[in-house]
């Protein structure tokens, strides 16, 4: 492009812009049309990241309706020289923000609803402990249901059962032995001899 056509070209370019103060909808489609490509090609120079650099084109694009009224030819500098500068401004500052990583990259979110293996596997696990707890001497099953389940403390699960605390204790051991043996291998702990 030659000296002359580029003098020329800046100059349509100042009065798009005076046009555009005036919030002339046609001129700003004019600069659109005519510098939108050069705006996303020098975001993606900096981003390196395409869609980062339309994003950025059209904030700057936005800024330029916004700020046409204030909007002054500096010198030499004119409307192209102004965007690219707005465009730079806007890329480093992406680019300094952490910023969020490409949809692509991010892991599929997770279902809160058990999957079918999940449910099945908690079915199993349930019906096999309720087994296990029914193998227990009633006296057993109640000293872990009042302990555990009902979370009442060994003296007062002693004297709901009318039992001593020592012997509410030894009710316990027992039970938990029976159970880790019925279940050992369930929780992946080999059965003792």
């Amino acid at each position: 492009m030659s000296a002359d056509e580029r003098l020329r070209l800046a100059e349509e370019d100042r009065a798009l812009m005076a046009r555009v103060a005036q919030q002339d909808r046609a001129a700003f489609a004019l600069l659109l049309q005519r510098h939108l490509t050069g705006a996303v090609v020098t975001a993606q120079r900096i981003l390196l990241n395409q869609a980062d650099a339309e994003e950025v084109a059209q904030e700057a694009f936005l800024r330029v309706w916004q700020h046409a009224p204030r909007w002054q030819v500096d010198g030499a500098a004119g409307f192209r020289t102004w965007l690219l500068r707005i465009v730079v401004n806007l890329a480093i500052d992406r680019k300094r923000r952490p910023g969020m990583d490409a949809l692509d990259e991010q892991p599929e979110p997770e279902d809160g609803a058990p999957n079918p293996y999940d449910h099945r596997l908690a079915s199993e696990t349930e019906a096999r402990i309720a087994a296990a707890l029914a193998k227990l001497p009633p006296r057993q099953r109640a000293a872990l249901q009042l302990c555990f389940w009902e979370g009442e403390g060994n003296i007062e699960a002693a004297a709901t059962l009318g039992i001593s605390v020592g012997a509410l204790e030894s009710l316990l051991v027992r039970a938990k032995r029976t159970l880790r043996d019925e279940l050992g291998p369930m929780l992946g702990r080999e059965e003792k001899p």
